[in-house]
């Protein structure tokens, strides 16, 4: 059973599925397709929230400098991932990659663990779209009833009808093909960066430099706690991480990494890119920089033009402005954040798809979810599943800690890419490698310390809810999945031995 357990599909028979003509997506990505998908979902809500709640709440104007922490925190994760994504050019991301270095059981639970981050993820920001869009419409003098913007407080009853239908028209872009979705999104992106770039340039002649003394403020102990809600490593060491300070800059960072939240997904779309070796390495890299200078330019800027103290936590971009005289700057921001949020529930319900699709040609899943549309050569079948279910979920459910999940898992995805990475060096020396990550094993050893510790810094109930997730899996693997997997299906194979015809003399 142990053997069953750790048995691993090697990298040619990756590959090789993926040539089947039933399984076979399309190829028709480029390097810049990459990149716009990858800043697509990673500049999101992170951008026009968390810079307020870190600066006010840890760090104070030093923020950028959280920024800056978190970017190279990813930076050792992407490394990594491209690696792999460069040697192993198949749909499924960090499950393929487990699967084949880890074996069979690790990777269905990272595949299960990504089922949760990106499933989740996109019903949550489908409801942060929702509010934007019901700001604006308020704005305007129009407004939906409460029980279709599940805000309905008297009967306890509400369905958010925005959200639902966000989800259900990006299923349909995603089913009629992947170049469709790249266009979709370039021009979404190309409106979300053109409003970011606005906020900074003209947020940049409001700078009064007395906002940003002290840069790094006093350090402020936090003290320890026993509930849930504290983070684990306050639990587990009766120590709580510093608000403002130095320690506040490390501590903001655990905050403002989910800003960066995404970038991994750029590996699910490797089977449909033309030269995945070349261009995924280019994508992920390129993205995170892009992002990162994006996120630093705009932490400074805010930062510069209202206190620290006096920052907003729901919308700081918005309230600076205001601040300043400027009003009409909080509707244009509404709107690309709005705006930015359609393309990170798109590429979020994107990655989704792959994974399970993936997971399903290996057997782990039904099979009835492994066969693409034989005109638009995408997995339509998982995709209108997955849609149908999230659209539901987004339009019943509110923006809570349920993001906490998608985090957690984000983090233990970037772990265990980062193990896979060493196993493989080792086990698998002679594979072609057109992407290589720099100081093995150093550098995957430095990026599973910098995951681990950001995950210490989550609340103590999201590792709960998250072990409840996963048990789930290990019923399902063991009931199910274990027996029906290919590789499963090839050892019966191979001990039953030949098949003979009926009428052979030696039969």
């Amino acid at each position: 059973m142990s053997n069953a357990l750790f048995r691993t599909k090697n990298v040619e028979q990756s590959i090789q599925d993926t040539e089947e003509p039933e399984h076979a997506l399309r190829k028709s990505l480029s390097a810049l397709d990459l990149t716009v998908f990858g800043v697509g979902v990673i500049i999101g809500t992170g951008i026009f929230v968390l810079t307020g709640t870190a600066a006010k709440n840890t760090a104070g104007p030093a923020v950028s400098l959280s920024f800056v922490v978190a970017g190279v925190v990813c930076a050792l994760a992407a490394l990594c991932y491209a690696e792999f994504a460069a040697t192993v050019p198949v749909a499924g991301s960090a499950y393929t990659f487990s699967y084949a270095s880890l074996g069979e059981f690790p990777a269905w639970i990272i595949g299960w663990d990504l089922v949760l981050e990106l499933a989740l993820g996109t019903a949550v920001v489908a409801v942060g779209w929702s509010g934007y869009i019901h700001s604006l419409l308020d704005n305007a003098g129009w407004h939906l009833p409460d029980y279709l913007s599940g805000r309905d407080g008297a009967s306890g009853f509400g369905f958010d009808i925005l959200a639902a239908a966000l989800v259900l028209v990006l299923t349909a872009i995603l089913v009629l093909g992947m170049k469709l979705s790249a266009r979709v999104t370039s021009i979404v992106v190309a409106i979300k960066v053109a409003v970011v770039l606005v906020v900074i340039i003209a947020g940049a002649f409001f700078i009064h430099s007395g906002n940003y003394d002290p840069f790094v403020p006093k350090e402020q102990p936090v003290p320890a706690g026993g509930s849930l809600k504290a983070p684990l490593i306050q639990l587990i060491f009766g120590w709580a991480p510093s608000n403002f300070g130095v320690m506040g800059i490390f501590t903001a960072a655990s905050v403002v990494f989910f800003a960066f939240i995404g970038f991994d997904v750029v590996a699910t779309a490797a089977e449909e890119t033309r030269v995945p070796q070349r261009d995924v390495p280019r994508g992920i890299l390129g993205s995170l920089i892009i992002c990162t200078v994006l996120y630093v330019a705009v932490s400074v800027v805010v930062t510069g033009m209202e206190k620290y103290t006096k920052l907003s936590v729901d919308a700081p971009l918005a309230d600076a402005f205001k601040a300043t005289g400027h009003p009409w700057f909080a509707g244009l921001i509404s709107f690309g954040a709005a705006v930015g949020l359609t393309t990170v529930c798109m590429i979020l319900l994107l990655g989704q798809s792959r994974v399970f699709f993936a997971m399903s040609r290996d057997g782990l899943l039904p099979r009835f979810f492994s066969h693409t549309h034989p005109r638009f050569r995408t997995p339509y079948r998982p995709t209108i599943l997955l849609g149908v279910v999230i659209a539901i979920v987004a339009g019943f459910t509110s923006l809570s800690v349920l993001a906490e999940l998608v985090n957690i898992g984000t983090l233990f995805a970037f772990v265990v890419v980062a193990i896979s990475v060493i196993i493989l060096r080792r086990t698998r020396p002679d594979l072609e490698r057109s992407f290589r990550t720099p100081l093995v094993p150093f550098l995957p050893i430095l990026s599973v310390l910098a995951s681990l510790w950001l995950m210490l810094n989550l609340p103590a109930e999201t590792w709960v809810r998250f072990g409840i997730w996963m048990a789930a899996g290990f019923v399902i693997y063991f009931f199910y999945s274990r027996s029906h997997s290919r590789l499963a299906e090839r050892e019966r194979a191979t001990a039953a031995g030949p098949t003979r015809p009926p009428n052979d003399p030696a039969s």
